[in-house]
């Protein structure tokens, strides 16, 4: 194995060190790193933006923003999410040492209690991201159903536990995130159909529709409520929460390859997005699905082609998503060499069918998707992405700043905190409001 200077972890276990010299013992990792080349990254990262959440951003984004709202909030998110994780990828080798993981830096610029806590936010955030996905897989699944049978004799909790197996067989046959190279491939392809979709059939609705309304719906203080969400909303589409995981997968030079990644996540990347996020609310306004392929009209072979497709996208999508907890659960348990060896098949089928299981069962009880983009962008997308990010580059680079440097990070550390707190009341009181209006494990 090449040494650490080469970018690649130590066979042995690194000593960092907080400045009380506590020492956080940081494992060397049971998958691939630096094996991947920045266009392949580009397209992981690709695909966790523009997978079937895209299908959401219509009615989750633009009807409670409206279109200046709406508009001006997804560029500036955009530009925002591409400057912190610019932050981070400058990062990821700093102190002369790979951080492959993101409670790794953390735990190395601040110390043990910051390595425990971003550890939490950071599972938090990607859990919360996989029980959508499986929201998501399971409302592609039903809306197929619906297509040919609408007897409401199959609920929407049977479609999320049918793809929450699906997923759980998918994370059981690609041991790590380097082994997606063919199916990044087939997840574009995927991502192109029901996009390409869901634009098209829009767009044709739009032209014949009567004059929409594109007012934003509710009370006043409806509006503050949802207008937060919204924002919560917004920082997700962007949102990885693992950038130093995907990171760790990419070739030498792993600052200036990562930089690449990420700028054609945040210019080729968002053009789909925007095409149907602004697409669907110009041809529903304010009756955009939460789900667009449920608005659009079409032949039944077009939209049953485009349901399966973000079905099958998702599936692949969650497996990124995923990958840091499958990452901890192989190097805890020691899980190396072939990935066809029974030890490491029936480990893989014992940890990750549990983990899946367990997001199947909380995605049927709660299918609010709306509401689990806002309460995952303010109780995680916020701090890790955001306030961390910020926080991390001025302590890092405390002596190489200007002051105005300082006072900029600074500025984004109390904007974004204030934004966090606001953006975890405005979805905890969405939850409340869905929960009083439907039953558990309810069909919606």
């Amino acid at each position: 194995m090449e040494s650490q200077r080469d970018g690649d972890v130590s066979t042995r276990p690194t000593k960092v060190y907080s400045d009380d010299q506590l020492a956080i013992e940081i494992p060397e990792t049971a998958h691939q790193i630096s094996s991947d080349s920045w266009f392949q990254v580009g397209f992981v990262l690709t695909t966790g933006i523009n997978s079937a959440y895209v299908l959401g951003y219509s009615g989750a984004v633009m009807v409670p923003l409206g279109w200046v709202g709406g508009v001006v909030g997804l560029l500036l998110a955009t530009a925002i999410s591409l400057y912190a994780n610019a932050l981070i990828a400058k990062l990821h080798e700093f102190g002369g040492k790979r951080h492959i993981r993101y409670r790794d830096l953390a735990g190395f610029i601040y110390g043990p209690k910051a390595y425990s806590l971003t550890w939490v936010l950071q599972y938090i955030n990607l859990f919360m991201i996989n029980v959508g996905y499986v929201i998501l897989a399971g409302q592609a699944l039903k809306a197929t159903y619906v297509l040919f049978r609408d007897d409401n004799a199959m609920k929407l909790p049977y479609f999320i536990a049918m793809a929450g197996f699906a997923c759980g067989l998918f994370a059981i046959c690609i041991p790590h995130l380097s082994a997606l190279r063919f199916w990044l491939g087939l997840s574009t392809f995927f991502s192109l159909v029901y996009i390409v979709i869901a634009f098209s059939l829009s767009l044709r609705d739009g032209i014949k529709a009567p004059p929409r309304d594109y007012g934003i719906p509710g009370s006043d203080i409806n509006k503050v409520f949802t207008t937060i969400g919204a924002s919560a909303s917004l920082v997700f589409a962007f949102n990885t929460g693992m950038l130093p995981e995907i990171q760790a997968t990419v070739r030498q030079p792993v600052v200036g390859n990562m930089m690449k990644a990420l700028y054609f996540q945040f210019t080729v990347g968002v053009v789909p997005l925007y095409a149907v996020a602004f697409m669907g609310y110009w041809a529903y306004g304010n009756d955009a699905s939460a789900y667009l392929l449920n608005s659009v009209n079409g032949p039944v072979w077009v939209k049953t082609f485009a349901n399966l497709s973000a079905f099958l996208q998702t599936v692949i999508a969650l497996h990124i998503f995923a990958s840091p907890m499958y990452e901890y659960l192989d190097t805890k348990y020691g899980i190396k060499g072939s990935a066809l060896a029974v030890k490491n098949l029936s480990f893989r089928v014992m940890m990750r069918g549990g983990y899946l299981t367990i997001t199947t069962l909380l995605a049927a009880a709660l299918p609010f998707i709306g509401d689990f983009m806002s309460l995952t962008g303010a109780i995680s997308t916020f701090p890790l992405t955001f306030i961390l990010a910020n926080h991390m580059y001025l302590v890092a680079k405390r002596n190489k700043l200007t002051s105005m440097q300082k006072a900029w990070h600074w500025l984004n550390v109390i904007f974004f905190g204030f934004m966090s707190v606001a953006a975890a009341v405005a979805a905890m009181r969405l939850i409340a409001v869905d929960s009083k209006n439907y039953s558990i494990f309810a069909d919606i």
